[in-house]
């Protein structure tokens, strides 16, 4: 196996995933068990509908003297655990907007409007198939998406999407489930108690005054789940929907990269415990380096799982079995409720968000640019059809009875159209010729950049073509392991493709790696004598070997003048060199090598030959389709 085929296999291990990748492998992974949890519902409901009812009906209480609560199994799930699904919900959104697409406020008005369109072309259908009818108050039940498994079965049948198309339609989505969430709380709650209302009210703001002090991240943890905790009671004592106290909270957690202070003191605490290993210092480190991560992505580490694998599984559970016979289809789908919440799904959801956003970027003359191409927008709006979770969770709000069945049914019958549609939509768009498959998919809108400080040839050390489609910087550090691991993936990958400009940038981790500051500034000397990348080399080759008489051996191998090279080593100019670029990777927002950007944007996952292969296919689709843009445009 050649080495960079051993590290293919090594990379699967390092975890180099955002919070976003990582969301979306997860859903990917529990949309079969949300299937199998609907299934199971359905063969338990049609095999013992008594036993189904009665188990799920059973209640149970949670008392603390005289007072407490008591829900039958159901009730508990939908309102309670539902909670925490809506509490990983709010997370996600908060790192949308701290750290995702939205963190350029300019990119919010087109999903905002898109998620708009989305929603209100459902409920204008449902309510046309409804009108004059007593169910024309179920009109939430056709309108919003289930996040999990809309992304889960998009990974599903389009594989071979570019993250971006998964990217904008959660940007999407998040919209949705805060007007789902407003439209239960304000159109299918009960008769609202204003004493409790302003209770929830109150805890909730003295949450958010104690999130503003400086108290220690566990004992801020364990307050804000007994505030939570207190915001749930009170609104369920309201007859306010509880599930919005979790998306609430949620939004409160601020995401952000790791700090490079907050790593130095984590690499210090792991030192401490690694020259002295006692349960204490451990305790220590590991609170050291959970504490270098931003409290939304610990906790989406710990919940976003559970709720994925779990919660919503026992939810389908819970609400998705109905008793399915001949002459119940027959009524069912000539009912305007099942009808209604069908079409309104099927139709409105893409013809919504697909219309919308069409709509908005033509009466704004072109300046709400979608991200994606419109044929991601079409198949996105069309898996946005599956309205499972929060639909089920109005219907049981709205119906009862028969027309809680009918209701039902829609929903399932509208998950499955709506893959189904979706899968085609994305076959149809497979079978186009590259060019205009990549248009199709990938648009001609900007793309947000995220390398800070451009690449000037007159400073960077660049690899390749002065002018290239492809354009990758790496921020590296010439004793970390993992760029030596990385490194012949890059020569490969430079090797194959002559369409790529490569770019070094430095950034030396001082505190893991002693030898990295000064192996950075022997390169930087070396360029002084046109010998950066041969110097570039050696230090790779030789990564164990970088102490201060080997990179006078190097220079010497080079048939440099070691006089001077020896003093450029030393002078002013090359640390100012290193120090201007690792200056530019701190405003990039990196902490940790190595990191790669291409064509601007940054690179996350492996870093392997395969990953790196599909970005660079990505980044040089794109650069075409806008360059073909740029010449069709008049002079």
């Amino acid at each position: 196996m050649t080495e960079s085929g051993r590290w293919s296999a090594r990379s699967a291990g390092v975890n180099r995933e955002t919070a976003l990748r990582s969301f979306l492998q997860t859903e990917s992974g529990s949309a079969t068990v949300l299937v199998i949890a609907a299934v199971a519902a359905l063969v338990w409901a049609n095999l013992d509908g008594a036993g189904y009812e009665r188990f799920f009906g059973t209640e149970l209480a949670v008392r603390f003297g005289d007072v407490g609560i008591t829900q039958n199994v159901r009730e508990w799930i939908n309102g309670g655990l539902m909670a925490l699904f809506f509490f990983v919900v709010g997370l996600e959104a908060r790192r949308e907007f701290d750290m995702g697409e939205l963190r350029d406020r300019r990119r919010i008005t087109l999903p905002l409007l898109a998620g708009l369109g989305g929603m209100a072309v459902p409920v204008l259908i449902y309510l046309a198939i409804n009108a004059g009818q007593p169910s024309v108050h179920g009109w939430g039940t056709a309108m919003s998406t289930d996040t999990a498994f809309a992304l889960g079965l998009l990974a599903l049948v389009g594989r071979r999407l570019p993250d971006r198309v998964r990217a904008f339609l959660l940007t999407v989505l998040v919209v949705d489930d805060f007007v789902a969430l407003a439209v239960i709380t304000f159109f299918y709650s009960g008769h609202v108690t204003l004493v409790p209302v302003l209770v929830a009210i109150g805890t909730f703001g003295v949450l958010l005054v104690l999130r503003r002090l400086p108290i220690a991240g566990r004992i801020m943890g364990f307050v804000t789940v007994v505030l939570a905790v207190v915001v749930w009671g009170a609104l369920r004592a309201a007859n306010v929907e509880p599930v919005v106290a979790g998306l609430a909270v949620g939004l409160l957690t601020a995401a952000y990269p790791p700090a490079s202070d907050d790593l130095e003191r984590a690499t210090g605490l792991f030192r401490s415990f690694r020259e002295q290993p006692t349960p204490e210092l451990a305790r220590t480190a590991q609170a050291g380096l959970a504490a270098a991560l931003s409290p939304n992505e610990r906790l989406q580490q710990l919940f976003h799982p559970w709720t994925s694998y779990l919660i919503v599984p026992v939810f389908a559970l819970a609400n998705a079995g109905i008793a399915i016979n001949g002459g119940f289809l027959a009524t069912a789908y000539t009912s305007p409720i099942t009808l209604g919440i069908l079409f309104g799904y099927v139709l409105g959801k893409p013809v919504g968000i697909l219309g919308v956003s069409w709509l908005a970027n033509r009466i704004s003359r072109g300046r709400l640019q979608p991200p994606v191409g419109w044929a991601s927008i079409a198949g996105g709006g069309a898996i946005a059809g599956i309205g499972f979770t929060v639909s089920l969770l109005i219907a049981t709000l709205a119906f009862r009875g028969e027309q809680l069945a009918e209701a039902k049914l829609g929903v399932l019958s509208a998950a499955l159209c709506a893959a189904a549609l979706s899968w085609a939509v994305f076959a149809v768009t497979g079978r186009l010729a590259p060019l205009p498959r990549s248009r199709a998919l990938l648009g001609t809108g900007e793309t947000l950049v995220d390398l800070a400080v451009p690449v000037a040839d007159d400073r960077d050390h660049v690899r390749g073509p002065a002018v290239a489609p492809v354009t990758i910087v790496e921020y590296g550090d010439f004793e970390c392991p993992y760029c030596g691991q990385a490194e012949p993936v890059v020569r490969d990958l430079l090797a194959g493709h002559a369409e790529i400009r490569y770019v070094w940038r430095h950034l030396p981790l001082r505190d893991v790696h002693p030898r990295a500051y000064l192996a950075a500034k022997a390169s930087e000397a070396a360029a002084k004598q046109g010998a950066f990348w041969p110097m570039h080399d050696l230090l790779f080759d030789h990564q164990d070997e970088l102490r201060p008489n080997d990179l006078l051996r190097y220079a010497e191998t080079l048939g440099l003048d070691v006089e001077k090279f020896t003093a450029d080593l030393r002078g002013r100019w090359v640390q100012s060199r290193v120090a201007d670029d690792v200056e530019s990777a701190q405003l990039s927002g990196v902490s940790g090598t190595p990191s790669f950007f291409i064509n601007g944007r940054r690179h996350y996952g492996a870093y392997d030959i395969e990953s790196l292969t599909t970005a660079v296919k990505t980044a040089k689709a794109r650069a075409l389709i806008r360059s073909i843009g740029e010449d069709a445009e008049p002079a």
